[in-house]
């Protein structure tokens, strides 16, 4: 039987075996969420608990119960905004507890990266009506404008102590883009402009200034003073959060965020960035021989980590749906379709299960759980698969 990937009916069943997977099995009775999963829902390290993964899934749980109307999923993200107020955010130090083993913190450094999904949370919370979220959004910016802000640079910083007095010279585009992710869902949810010019502000910077001596590329790591690091975590290429190389699945990453963008403020740069970046990503890093996108390529293009992550297929899909949408081209419908037949036969076993979060070149399943803190939880899997929802069913 042949599935028909830009049938609605079929992502919106993906999006809800998904969630109630995670409702099934990852509601921690003592508070928040098991985030250690095989793929049979048993859980493993309980207590252990990370800052983004918690507020993730309660993105998830908040979005979809709102949009699907399911009054426990809405249930489950009260129960996760709670263990984030309540657990992660420590009101002593003014910040957010990074890893938590049940009640206790384990790892106190801030990290911009940690605030951009706290504010994702709430902007996922107040659309779901959920207490609170209107004032817990509005303190979660002030808190990333107090702390990370620069203004000279118009982008954030990355990292500071659990005390706030030291500050790591290191720059990243990571934390940048998904800081202009949290912008766009908080105008979203709120509807108030000046999240909508953040997250603007941050895309330009990011994908126009800091290309300029990238070949149009949008590279990793920086010096302080926004100079590019080349030479930065190049003995560590698998480094979780930050790999040496570029990196495909943030190219096609952007190019969905400028087009979430051009949606609300249609600049032609946000259409041609976008179609310029995710063509890049799939020249470069698609595997014609076995499918799927790589997970790195060298400054000459070479590929430098072949692995096959499932957040660099799930953000790729979304992206291509977009510019399908948005240019009228039907090959970005065919790049969707090539990415959903081969993410169908290797990381979802072709069944409505979570995917599998890491594989080899070769397609070969190289970590045994499908939850794991910090590193998957399904929110690129499902929040992809609500964007293609609504391109496939808005007109």
């Amino acid at each position: 039987m042949t599935i028909q990937f830009r049938d609605p009916s079929f992502i919106q069943q993906h999006i809800q075996q998904l969630t109630d997977f995670y409702q099934q099995h990852a509601i921690d009775p003592q508070g928040g969420f098991y985030q250690t999963l095989l793929p049979s829902g048993e859980h493993q390290q309980g207590p252990v608990k990370q800052l983004v993964s918690s507020t993730r899934l309660t993105w998830v749980f908040a979005t979809c119960g709102s949009q699907f109307k399911q009054e426990g999923w809405l249930a489950s993200a009260k129960h996760g905004l709670d263990y984030v107020k309540n657990q992660h955010f420590d009101a002593e130090r003014g910040a957010y507890n990074w890893v938590m083993d049940g009640a206790a913190p384990i790892e106190q450094e801030n990290y911009c990266y940690g605030l951009a999904f706290v504010l994702l949370m709430y902007a996922g919370a107040l659309k779901a009506g959920l207490d609170g979220a209107k004032q817990g959004l509005n303190d979660t910016f002030e808190l990333l404008e107090q702390r990370f802000w620069q203004p000279d640079s118009g982008l954030y910083a990355d990292q500071a102590s659990a005390d706030w007095q030291n500050y790591s010279d290191y720059r990243g585009q990571n934390a940048n883009m998904h800081a202009c992710e949290a912008m766009i869902a908080a105008f979203e949810a709120s509807g108030e402009q000046k999240y909508l010019d953040r997250a603007l502000l941050i895309a330009e910077n990011i994908c126009i200034r800091q290309t300029q001596s990238t070949d149009g590329l949008i590279w990793e790591h920086y010096s302080q003073n926004w100079q590019v690091d080349w030479q930065y975590n190049k003995d560590d290429p698998k480094n979780l959060y930050r790999p040496w190389g570029f990196q495909p699945g943030h190219l096609t990453e952007w190019a969905k965020l400028l087009l979430l963008i051009y949606r609300h403020q249609a600049q032609p740069w946000l259409m041609i960035r976008a179609e310029a970046l995710f063509n890049a990503a799939w020249t470069k890093a698609w595997d014609k021989d076995r499918g799927g996108l790589y997970y790195g390529f060298d400054p000459q293009g070479n590929i430098c980590d072949d692995d096959k992550y499932f957040w660099v297929q799930a953000e790729s899909m979304v992206a291509a749906a977009l510019l399908a949408k948005t240019t009228g081209k039907e090959v970005y419908w065919q790049c969707y379709d090539q990415l959903w037949q081969y993410c169908w036969t290797h990381f979802c076993n072709q069944q409505h299960q979570p995917w599998w979060r890491l594989l080899s070149a070769d397609n070969q399943v190289l970590d045994p759980t499908i939850a794991r803190p910090g590193a998957k939880i399904d929110y690129h899997t499902i929040g992809a698969c609500l964007e293609i929802l609504h391109v496939l069913t808005s007109e």
